[in-house]
């Protein structure tokens, strides 16, 4: 079975991720992200929906990546991201990574708000 590399064009994919940190277009991020096919930007968090709020009109579904584990987000963000007409889809970050490329490399209006997986602790 032929397999095809993914074409991303102009748009960021995730190139990868560890403990604490992101690559997205061949650039490294310490801490959470958001990333869209045309930008990546530093985010402070589930306690920061300006950046995710900015999204509105521009894109079809936001991957909401929760770190290390699925979980749910707070209500009040989901529902202030539906009002805007976002569509949120909570998985693990990187589930939430490999679905966020997957569909932008079909050409999908999508986004992904990235928690890292924690960082190990000493012990």
């Amino acid at each position: 079975m032929p397999i095809t590399e993914a074409e991303f064009g102009a748009s960021l994919p995730v190139d990868g991720y560890g403990p604490g940190f992101f690559r997205v277009g061949g650039q490294v991020y310490r801490g959470a992200v958001v990333v869209e096919a045309g930008s990546v930007r530093e985010w402070a968090g589930l306690d920061d929906p300006a950046p995710l709020l900015a999204l509105e009109g521009k894109i079809d579904v936001l991957f909401l990546g929760m770190g290390g584990d699925i979980a749910f987000p707070p209500k009040a963000l989901v529902q202030a991201l539906e009002a805007k007409g976002i569509m949120t889809e909570p998985m693990s970050s990187p589930s939430a990574a490999r679905t966020y490329n997957v569909l932008l490399s079909e050409g999908r209006r999508v986004a992904a708000a990235l928690l890292p997986v924690p960082e190990k602790a000493e012990g």
